[in-house]
């Protein structure tokens, strides 16, 4: 057994041991004080005066150093020599004061007492047990110079029971005492662990949640609500000026709570939220909770269908439509090869040639979209991947074709599947080639690589120089079959903008004063997974 067991340590031990110095500082003054003003000789019927006047001074010196020196005991050792030397010194000065007249008897029973609830088992009955030897062999001592004092010997024996009496019953209250202190340690432990594992899981949610005040100010929140809000902190914020739209949202819910509140976005770079909310009351307050749902979830659940649609779909056009195709697109080759059509048929023939080519190309389209495999996510270096693909474009882009780079900020990855990333800048890039302004001979995108200054996860934009979508086409930008071309298919930005959502990543488009640019915002490299 740990000889720590024996004694009651910890932050309960060191208030009983405060309270044991202050007991015996009190006793010290209080026999000091009665010395000084010459009352000790009507108190005490003293048989030693000089011994009794050295022994209160003596006293009152060791606990004040006592106190100074030892303010907290962390073993038992010097718990039980503090003990010890007070119960022989309260003994002293209970022999020099006379013997049980005196009272100092009654303080050596307190002082085994309060020593008890330091010290536990056998160590605390050693205290009593030098208590009570000190009662009655001290009387016994007094009895043989002091006759007196042979009438003594039934009370020094009732205060030797007293000591006795006195520890066993506060081991008894103590041991109550300490078991009950260990089990509110641990039910508090138990409660702070639960506090703890509940914020850990309210933080790695992707569930925003919002802990609000009466006046609608925030109490408390999570990483997803600040991300959903783009914010680094709502701490004290008030929502009715920093989004007010999420209140109106509430006032609606108040009045018909079976309706679900409309979907609110808090810029065109955050995700589209669906907020839920739920009155708590506790005692006298009153809070509202505000649950901000990330739609993408469901979303992507949605595309998921849409592609296995697309995919039944795409399985048909090929059988029902690429066969008869193929043989119109080989007809017009062999028919613009006669040498009997005038050129007005031949240019027919060309034109049916270019259609066939352009609707086969929405066909690989589609079955490329309807065949796209699911997401196999890597741990990617965006910093270092984003110039191994710019590398790789300089050296197989076309004359005239300029891809810059731009790269600021440190840490910059996440997870995504490299190769959709590839087919999803291909896209993106080949796009800006086709729209930017071609001045001298060149056209000029650019690439930059940066970290959100609010929601603090990796950004790609890819930003090119030319007129830019009207405002009312870039609604229907990302629609498949949408396209401002004669020759184009429309598919490339729905492509694109799927294949983000499928490795949980967000494209954009944002429009610039000298050009466009399409964002790419990317998924931080821990919350892949926690989707699904």
């Amino acid at each position: 057994m740990n000889n720590n067991e024996l004694a009651l340590l910890g932050r309960a031990g060191q208030r009983v041991l405060r309270l044991y110095h202050l007991y015996r500082m009190l006793i010290g003054l209080a026999l000091v004080l009665l010395l000084s003003t010459n009352f000790e000789s009507q108190l005490f019927n003293l048989a030693h005066t000089q011994l009794f006047s050295f022994g209160s001074w003596t006293y009152l010196i060791f606990n004040t150093l006592v106190i100074l020196a030892m303010p907290r005991a962390e073993r038992l050792l010097p718990l039980f020599a503090l003990a010890l030397t007070d119960v022989l010194s309260l003994s002293l000065l209970y022999y020099a004061a006379g013997g049980t007249p005196s009272g100092i008897g009654n303080l050596i029973v307190v002082a085994v007492a309060l020593a008890n609830i330091l010290l536990y088992r056998n160590i605390g009955l050693v205290i009593a047990a030098a208590g009570a030897a000190g009662i009655i062999y001290l009387t016994f001592y007094l009895s043989l110079s002091h006759h007196e004092a042979s009438n003594q010997f039934m009370q020094a024996g009732v205060l030797g029971m007293l000591c006795f009496a006195a520890a066993l019953g506060v081991q008894a209250l103590s041991r109550k005492l300490v078991s009950s202190e260990q089990l509110l340690q641990q039910q508090a432990s138990t409660v702070a662990n639960l506090e703890a594992l509940n914020a850990a899981i309210i933080e790695r949610m992707r569930t925003g949640v919002l802990v609000l005040d009466t006046d609608f100010r925030v109490l408390q929140f999570n990483q997803a609500a600040l991300n959903m809000l783009e914010s680094r902190d709502l701490s004290n914020t008030s929502l009715r000026d920093y989004y007010p739209a999420l209140l109106q949202a509430y006032e609606q819910w108040q009045k018909n709570p079976a309706i679900a509140p409309p979907t609110l976005q808090f810029s065109a770079q955050s995700p589209q939220m669906q907020p839920g909310f739920v009155i708590h009351r506790q005692a006298r307050e009153t809070q509202l909770l505000v649950f901000l749902e990330d739609t993408r979830h469901y979303n992507q659940q949605a595309q998921q269908l849409k592609l296995a649609s697309l995919g039944r779909l795409a399985a048909g056009i090929a059988h029902e439509i690429r066969n008869p195709l193929g043989a119109i697109s080989h007809a017009a080759q062999l028919l613009g090869e006669s040498e009997t059509l005038d050129r007005a048929d031949q240019r027919l023939s060309q034109i049916i040639q270019e259609q066939s080519h352009r609707l086969n190309h929405v066909i690989e389209n589609v079955l490329q979209l309807s065949r796209q495999q699911k997401p196999e996510p890597q741990l990617l270096d965006l910093k270092y991947w984003v110039h191994r693909y710019t590398n790789a474009y300089r050296e197989s882009s076309q004359p005239g074709h300029v891809l810059k780079l731009q790269v600021s900020g440190h840490h910059l990855n996440t997870r995504m599947d490299p190769y959709q990333l590839n087919q999803i800048l291909d896209n993106l890039v080949g796009n800006a080639m086709r729209h930017t302004a071609c001045k001298e001979g060149r056209r000029i995108v650019e690439l930059s690589l940066f970290r959100h200054p609010n929601l603090l996860l990796p950004v790609l934009e890819v930003r090119d120089y030319g007129p830019g979508v009207p405002a009312d086409e870039q609604d229907a930008l990302f629609e498949p079959f949408f396209t401002t071309e004669k020759q184009g298919t429309g598919l490339g930005l729905y492509i694109s903008r799927e294949l983000c959502e499928g490795n949980q990543a967000r494209l954009d488009y944002i429009d610039l004063p000298d050009g466009g640019c399409f964002r790419i915002t990317f998924a931080h490299p821990k919350s892949f997974g926690l989707q699904k």
